[in-house]
């Protein structure tokens, strides 16, 4: 049996995802990380980012994840974000229509924000 880590994603107003993992990448504003069972402990900053989670089944989850903290200690992951959404919770026709509308108003935040939804849908950058 692979050595597993028990992974909670939760947002402000709600609870993602939760189960058993081999490896969790996200971006924080040290860069990516990749977290694995028996990691060092650690705390960090979440920047707008997907999070890939690889599953003890051997599936993948994908979240859009914007702000927040991820913290590891014992083999437990939380990953506590503002905003969270599941690659299929993202509507990609609306996901490219905010992007459109934050390039046309400048707006750098939410040019962002939609960026990440549609990677983490399509899993193209």
């Amino acid at each position: 049996m692979l050595a597993e880590l028990h992974v909670e994603l939760v947002a402000a107003d709600r609870s993602v995802w939760s189960g058993e993992a081999t490896l969790v990448v996200a971006r924080t504003e040290s860069g990516d990380i990749g977290v694995m069972p028996g990691h060092q402990p650690l705390l960090g900053v979440l920047q707008s980012g997907p999070v890939t989670i690889r599953t003890s089944d051997g599936g993948t989850v994908v979240a859009a994840v914007h702000g927040g903290f991820i913290s590891f200690a014992d083999d437990k992951l939380s990953v506590l974000a503002e905003i969270a959404e599941l690659a299929e919770e993202i509507d990609v026709e609306r996901a490219q229509q905010d992007l459109e509308r934050a390039r046309a108003n400048e707006d750098a935040i939410a040019e962002r924000r939609a960026e990440v939804r549609l990677i983490a849908a399509t899993g193209t950058r």
